[in-house]
């Protein structure tokens, strides 16, 4: 049989900027991207990456405070995960977990999850991504309520605002009104309520007893459609992608209470905050809920290889477990072998590095600190942070909270300052957000809140030059 040669792609050095951006426009379709609008302008060419710190095509140093897409916890360029990866893809570069069959890095994370994780969960089930894990969720909710025979509880209630993913049922779960918007969302059997966002919707309350007013929003929609209707409900610990919306202290404990009350699943979605963004290994612990499901990826692996899952508490696994039949679910890649054995490789960084006590003792506070300040300048109206979490709200009058028209796009003003100064900062409508690597230094949490304020300032100047404030 004749050998067919096939020649390799470019390398990014041997392309220029604008043959890499003719390229992507012509063939590579983006997430969540206006592609006619992109294409005019041409995409951003990252090329390197070390530490906190990201290279363009065009040589520019970015400092990353989005740890990629909340995920590269342990920081880019860790030969630790490269090695594990790499030993790997030499002994077993895949194999599946159908068959009855497993792998010995499948079963290790799975031991080492049951360790690091809350004292219910003893049992995971692997997918590809958060996506995925939540779409788990409400299969895995469903067939526990059906094994029970109590198939008619089917009802999960999540949040507006809220953001589980983008597949039809991580899209349903959440609460993102554009999203529900495209492909007829959300599918049958999910339902919202409101998110427990003081700044929107608690002025003039206490953040305490706003936080029992939102949660008193899931009783209420309990009663409305029946107990014995609801399975579960879904809630990320903090609403990331929604703003970084942290909850008042009064908030989760009060959905404990009312989830125990009417017997009904408590799902947290760990994807963003869990592997010590926000100071304990998940941020159900944080914020005092004990969920009987909690979904999990990004941190898991640091982003270096696609990973997800679902830790599955006792609950819930003692009855599917000891009740038999078929769980007709589940992925080619639960449980890939590189993307675990990854894992383990990056949870012992967490664990031996003590990253989790450092967001938790030292840079948590010191972040919160230097966020403190940043709400002293004129165009901030609140800032939240906890762990390695933050945010400011961008408002056009501080005296009064009053925001800006969203037309004017305000935010994306500030995220344009940002990425001309070399600082990746996510805007969600005018409120600015971050989650730098847990690696991140003192003085780079310095070098990071200087770079904020300059393009807080820079803002400024552009609303106060078009009368905006």
């Amino acid at each position: 049989m004749q050998n067919i040669v096939i020649q390799a792609p470019a390398v990014a050095q041997r392309r220029t900027t604008r043959e890499w951006q003719a390229a992507d426009a012509a063939h590579y379709l983006h997430p969540f991207t206006d592609f006619k609008s992109l294409a005019a302008k041409g995409s951003r060419i990252i090329t390197k990456a070390e530490n906190i710190y990201l290279w363009d095509s065009e040589g520019h140093k970015i400092l990353d405070a989005m740890s990629g897409l909340w995920c590269v916890n342990v920081g880019y360029g860790r030969q630790e995960l490269i090695n594990a990866a790499t030993k790997q893809l030499q002994e077993l570069p895949f194999y599946n977990s159908f068959f009855q069959t497993a792998t010995p890095p499948a079963i290790e994370l799975a031991e080492l999850l049951a360790q690091v994780t809350p004292p219910q969960f003893k049992h995971v089930f692997f997918s590809g991504s958060g996506s995925e894990g939540n779409d788990t969720v409400v299969r895995m909710v469903r067939r526990y309520w059906d094994v029970l025979g109590q198939p008619e509880r089917t009802v999960i209630i999540s949040r507006k605002n809220a953001y589980h993913g983008s597949t039809m049922a991580g899209a349903s779960l959440g609460g993102m009104s554009g999203m529900h918007a495209q492909g007829g969302l959300p599918i049958p059997g999910i339902a919202h309520i409101e998110q427990p966002f003081w700044f929107e919707l608690g002025q003039g309350q206490s953040r305490d007893d706003f936080g029992l007013k939102a949660a008193g929003w899931l009783e209420a929609k309990i009663l409305e459609i029946g107990a014995d209707k609801v399975a579960a409900f879904i809630g990320e610990p903090i609403q990331g992608a929604g703003g970084v919306i942290v909850p008042p202290a009064t908030y989760w404990p009060e959905v404990q209470r009312i989830c125990d009350k009417y017997g009904i699943l408590l799902v947290s979605d760990e994807v963003i905050c869990g592997f010590g963004r926000t100071g304990q290994w998940f941020g159900c612990e944080t914020f005092g809920s004990k969920p009987d499901l909690m979904t999990f990826a990004k941190g898991v692996t640091s982003g270096y290889i696609p990973l997800g899952g679902v830790m599955v508490g006792e609950r819930i696994a003692k009855v599917l477990i000891e009740q038999g039949g078929e769980f007709n679910h589940g992925y080619t890649y639960s449980g890939h072998p590189v993307a675990c054995a990854v894992a383990l490789a990056n949870i012992r960084v967490i664990q031996r590095e003590k990253l989790v006590e450092k967001v938790r003792d030292d840079f948590g506070p010191y972040l919160a600190s230097h966020f403190a300040e940043l709400a002293k300048h004129p165009l901030v109206g609140e800032v939240q942070s906890c762990g390695l979490m933050a945010a400011v709200q961008l408002v056009k009058d501080k005296a009064t909270g009053q925001t800006f028209d969203p037309a004017l796009e305000v935010g994306m003003v500030c995220r344009g300052h940002c990425f001309g100064n070399g600082l990746i900062m996510r805007a969600v409508g005018d409120r600015m957000i971050i989650a730098p690597p847990l690696v991140i230094t003192r003085e780079q949490i310095d070098e990071m809140v200087a770079l904020i304020r300059k393009c807080l300032d820079l803002t400024l100047a552009d609303a106060t030059r078009h009368g905006w404030v």
